[in-house]
């Protein structure tokens, strides 16, 4: 049972490649300021020291897809924040789009030869050719989000960075939980009906720790709430998270999440009349009426960090996370239209506010594990268990157990599947 429950366990396999647009760009998708630095900037970091850029600093980027799909625009953003708080000219960055993860060392190379002191790809793909170029430019910095390998590595120029996003994930849940509660008071729906759809791309743990976070912060609020999950295969397909938005729809879901990248099951939402909970981005322009809110990444805090460390010249460790207490994971505009009124809205809000503060003072634990059983059965130690290489990821504090989460590294490792939640499809990873 073990094996089946936590197959490809291992963070190396939170494959976060989506498939975006690449930029038609004459130079191959990069893209730069063509500004002129005119000299050293001085920038103030997030601690409040003064940060001297100097003008032959640049900083590299490279994005499996574009600006028009939710992955790459979070790290885009993260970028810009960096700018901003840094002080780092656009004229010192280079971005390069829509690389394929074969092309990433090709990509790094680029970066290395063009002057880059520290560069950033956002594909866990990318992490192979990403790591080959760490190894023959020791003196840049190479940041890889969403990998696992570079601790192993050995090479103190190589790093992985991932966020608590299952904290958002969860807060998004306790907002979707409301929501089910509001529907079950009006008599909409029974309390055995609130019945939730998830549209996952691969049933990886990077997806299962984060649809595990969204369920059990429904039912912290919604004890009967119950979800199925369906992959598709694919990180960003807007028909195929359409068309399986619809399916959960179809066999009696009321409220639909996603672990995908487009806003396909925002617009089946829209279309048929259920409540959406979206990922990365927004999704209120896809579904005005239906969504209620997004779990999202910021990435600034960490792009930040690590260029402020290059331009001090410090080490940095080689593996990163963070969540809500340091500004890297946040919910999008709850929007007050999928509420049925000001009353519920605001119930919602200081329920959500309630959890989050809780998460923040480290007196709730998204994955605590009296919340949680595996066949009627409480998981208190995974040294045993296949996929954890004698690891204990069960940590306890007091009277509390939990699942310690992207704390042994910065990728995800929670794979349970837990009791609540059903598989529907189980051949995508």
């Amino acid at each position: 049972m073990a094996k089946k429950i936590l197959a490809l366990l291992l963070a190396c396999v939170m494959v976060l490649a989506v498939v975006g647009c690449g930029k038609s760009d004459d130079n191959n998708g990069d893209s730069t300021n063509t500004a002129a630095s005119t000299g050293n900037v001085t920038g103030t970091s997030d601690s409040g020291d003064k940060v001297t850029v100097p003008a032959d600093f640049k900083v590299g980027f490279i994005y499996i897809g574009d600006e028009n799909e939710g992955y790459t625009l979070a790290h885009y953003n993260g970028a810009k924040e960096m700018m901003q708080t840094l002080g780092v000219p656009e004229s010192q960055c280079i971005f390069k789009w829509g690389i394929p993860d074969d092309g990433s060392y090709d990509a790094a190379v680029d970066l290395a030869e063009a002057g880059c002191n520290i560069i950033f790809a956002n594909s866990f793909g990318h992490e192979g050719g990403v790591l080959q170029a760490a190894k023959e430019y020791p003196n840049i910095e190479f940041c890889h989000a969403t990998g696992c390998k570079a601790a192993e590595s050995g090479l103190k120029n190589m790093h992985n960075a991932f966020t608590a996003v299952y904290e958002s994930r969860y807060i998004a849940g306790v907002l979707a939980g409301c929501k089910l509660n509001e529907m079950i008071e009006a008599g909409t729906i029974t309390a055995d009906e609130a019945k939730v759809g998830y549209v996952g791309a691969y049933s990886f743990a990077e997806v299962k720790s984060g649809f595990t976070s969204f369920y059990l912060g429904m039912k912290s609020v919604c004890p009967t709430v119950k979800m199925e999950v369906k992959y598709t295969g694919s990180w960003g397909n807007q028909a195929l998270e359409k068309e399986t938005a619809e399916a959960l729809i179809s066999q009696g879901c009321v409220l639909i999440s996603q672990h995908a990248d487009t806003t396909g099951a925002a617009v089946a939402c829209e279309a048929q009349k259920v409540y959406n909970v979206g990922y990365n981005v927004s999704m209120i322009d896809a579904a005005p009426n239906y969504t209620i809110t997004s779990a999202s990444i910021n990435w600034g805090p960490y792009v930040t960090y690590a260029v402020e460390c290059a331009l001090k010249g410090e080490e940095f460790p080689s593996d990163w996370c963070k969540g809500f207490s340091d500004g890297a994971v946040r919910i999008t505009e709850v929007n007050k239209k999928a509420f049925a009124s000001e009353e519920s809205y605001n119930n919602a809000m200081a329920k959500a506010t309630e959890a989050e503060d809780a998460i923040k003072a480290g007196t709730l634990h998204v994955f605590d594990t009296k919340n949680w059983t595996v066949d009627g059965k409480t998981i208190t130690s995974t040294k045993d268990i296949e996929g954890y290489n004698g690891l204990e990821y069960i940590k306890t504090e007091g009277d509390v157990s939990y699942f310690q989460e992207s704390t042994l590294a910065s990728a995800p490792s929670f794979a349970f599947i837990i009791d609540g939640i059903t598989e529907l499809n189980q051949n995508f990873g």
